[in-house]
């Protein structure tokens, strides 16, 4: 009995040293991982830098405002057709959009619809070429001559009834267009004596767009 009770001593003298025996880490290094927090105060803007800024601003401004006045008086002039001389391309009040720049590129083509003023008019009108500089035009039998050629591509009109100073040969001047309504019967055009010829200082631009009109909105051929 005495021996089981030493026994029981030994071991829980051995369990007491146990305890208190020192932890070993050997090598191994605890660090504390915990990152610091860091605030950077950022340079305060220089007067003169916040002025540039502004300035820089300022200018980019006044090029986009400039840029979309340049485009707006290049292709957005509005012109508002009066009658129906070129139905069914144009109807009376339509409003179209001119091109103010491709005649300082190029002349005038066949078949563009012009817009024109004649004489210092205050209205402006609206036909389609048909006649170019130092050709020669003539109506016959309903049929338009070009040069002593009939000629049907892009003018859209066939079935002239009225001729005008057409039925002789007119022919034009080294600046002059001769011109005719889409809707021939109900246009004052090239062929009326009163109208006459259009020259090239007279154009005003190509009817490109109609953004007004119950029937023909959109691109105008």
């Amino acid at each position: 009995m005495q021996g089981l009770s030493f026994n029981r001593k030994r071991r829980t003298a051995q369990k007491k040293q146990h305890r208190r025996a020192p932890r070993q880490t050997g090598n191994l290094k605890f660090e504390n991982r915990k990152r610091k927090l860091r605030f950077e105060k950022k340079p305060s803007r220089s007067a003169a830098s916040l002025a540039a800024e502004i300035f820089r601003w300022g200018m980019e401004i006044a090029i986009v405002c400039a840029a979309a006045f340049l485009i707006v008086l290049a292709f957005g002039e509005r012109v508002s057709s009066a009658g129906d001389s070129m139905r069914p391309t144009l109807s009376n009040g339509d409003v179209v959009l001119v091109n103010r720049v491709i005649y300082n590129i190029k002349d005038p083509s066949r078949g563009d619809v012009i817009v024109y003023r004649e004489n210092e008019n205050v209205h402006y009108s609206i036909k389609r070429v048909v006649g170019l500089p130092g050709e020669t035009v003539q109506i016959t039998d309903g049929s338009v001559y070009i040069d002593g050629e009939p000629v049907t591509k892009d003018i859209h009109v066939s079935g002239i009834e009225y001729p005008g100073v057409a039925a002789e040969p007119v022919e034009l001047g080294e600046d002059e267009y001769f011109v005719i309504g889409d809707n021939a019967a109900s246009s004052d055009d090239s062929r009326t004596p009163g109208a006459g010829n259009v020259t090239r200082d007279e154009i005003y631009g190509q009817a490109w767009f109609a953004v007004k009109s119950d029937e023909n909105f959109g691109f105008i051929s």
